[in-house]
């Protein structure tokens, strides 16, 4: 395995102690090809391999026992839906595999669904890395074998052929090459600022779109900015007695009262009060300003995507100057990531303090409301959590319906946020010298993630297996 490279911050210290010129950077980052050549980001090492089932298994011994097998009916369903819960299984073969030691935030979970778009503060709809529970230093190209193996998979179960599945990967591929090395040639300040605002990308993804396409494509941005707490509190909640209440539609959505009853809901809301409480205090002090003007009235478990499913998660509704000025939270269970077994520590006592940390360095513009706390569940165990807004002008691409030519315009902007994202955390003027200015690492990926799709079949088969034997139990349909 390769020595990690001390990259992070965008400075490798010269012999003299003083900050590397971009000259010394770049060499540093050619001289990484010494010990791992790019041809060596093709290899994927499964000798002495875990059984995927078990490591699933262990994930399980911390959620919610009667959420889990939801969990496993969800990766039931393809080797696709398989791939996005299974971020644990390929943190530890990527774990064994050559790397190049160049370390940046990584997302940990960069697959092609968690990328969209959402409003920022300014209210302008953005695309960019959207999911960071798995957020974790570590190598850059894991977060690019990550996404290229996706689109593999995606693109298998999507029915295209060999030769347009490498092509839907390397155009990905390139799009992260191609961006980082934009961005080796820009300042610091010109890198930080930089984001992909949906109303400058879309003259140029209108080229490459049929008509039928952009028109999709325009709708579903139209359709982004109405999804906010207003649209949640219609689609969510019913009045009772003159207030909005959550409607509860197990076991996706539960309010607490009758998740657990009156008695240990009046509980719940305490120590959910007192967590707000101090969720507040890490805050920007105008938000914390803006928060405390909304009172809270009711809290729901919510079930929410393919890989936290069992994690917990509650959504919790907040009333501003009356019934229609409403806020939604979500405050979801911030477990270890999944890389931190194979990295170096991060340093962070609490796990929701990362997810947001990780999440300010690598998105151009994040939630308003993103903060953490620690809170004491019913169970008397104390958990990590973070919080932001449940809605915001969220909207993600439906992988399963695209053809090839929008999977991969998809896959290049995806490659794109991913390469910002790295060069915002790390040192983006030696990743461009260890990539060079030729597609070898391009292909090297596309061989990786032709591999890895193969491996991650079979992995799926052994869960279909694992149902079908009763050694684990699955819930489909939900």
């Amino acid at each position: 395995m390769a020595k990690e490279t001390a990259v992070r911050g965008s400075v490798i210290g010269s012999s003299s102690g003083a900050v590397a010129s971009r000259e010394e950077r770049a060499t540093a980052g050619r001289a990484v090809r010494d010990r791992v050549p790019l041809a060596a980001q093709a290899a994927l090492v499964t000798a002495g391999r875990s059984d995927p089932v078990a490591q699933l298994e262990g994930q399980a011994a911390s959620r919610v026992p009667e959420l889990v097998p939801i969990r496993y009916g969800r990766m039931l369903d393809s080797p696709f839906t398989f791939y996005r819960g299974g971020a644990l299984i390929m943190a530890s073969d990527l774990s064994q595999s050559p790397h190049s030691g160049l370390i940046v935030q990584l997302c940990g979970d960069a697959h092609l669904s968690n990328f969209g778009v959402y409003a920022s503060p300014e209210r302008k709809l953005v695309f960019d890395v959207n999911d960071f529970d798995e957020t974790h230093p570590g190598p850059f190209e894991w977060d690019v074998k990550r996404l290229a193996a996706s689109l593999e998979v995606a693109a298998r179960g999507n029915g295209f052929s060999a030769k347009k599945c490498r092509k839907v990967v390397l155009q990905a591929v390139a799009g992260y090459r191609d961006t980082v090395t934009s961005f080796s040639h820009r300042g610091n300040l010109e890198v930080w600022y930089s984001h992909l605002d949906m109303e400058e990308l879309l003259p140029q993804i209108g080229q490459q779109l049929d008509a039928k396409r952009e028109t999709r494509m325009r709708s579903m941005l139209a359709k982004a900015r109405t999804r906010d707490s207003v649209q949640a509190l219609a689609k969510l909640t019913t009045m009772v007695d003159g207030r909005p209440r959550i409607v509860s539609q197990p076991p996706l959505v539960v309010p607490v009262e009758e998740l657990w009853g009156e008695d240990e809901a009046k509980v719940t809301y305490e120590r959910l009060t007192k967590l707000l409480g101090s969720y507040r205090r890490t805050l920007q002090s105008d938000r914390r300003h803006l928060l405390e003007q909304f009172t809270l009235v009711q809290i729901a478990r919510k079930v929410v995507g393919v890989g936290s499913v069992g994690t917990r998660a509650w959504i919790l509704l907040f009333e501003g100057l009356d019934g229609t000025d409403p806020l939604f939270l979500q405050a979801k269970e911030a477990q270890k990531s999944v890389l931190s077994g194979f990295t170096k520590a991060n340093g962070f006592k609490n796990q929701g303090e990362r997810v947001v940390a990780g999440q300010h360095l690598m998105q151009a513009t994040s939630d308003i409301f993103l903060g953490w706390d620690r809170v004491l569940g019913p169970d008397g165990v104390e958990r990590d959590f973070y919080l932001r807004q449940l809605r915001d002008g969220k909207a993600s691409a439906i992988v399963e319906s695209q053809a090839p030519d929008t999977m991969g315009l998809y896959g290049r902007l995806c490659g794109q946020a991913l390469a910002r994202a790295h060069a915002r955390s790390g040192d983006r003027v030696a990743i461009t010298g260890y990539l060079g200015e030729g597609d070898e690492f391009d292909q090297a990926i596309a061989d990786f993630a032709t591999s890895y799709a193969d491996l991650n079949e079979l992995d799926h088969a052994l869960l279909v297996e694992a149902v079908r034997s009763g050694r684990v139990t699955a819930q489909s349909g939900i």
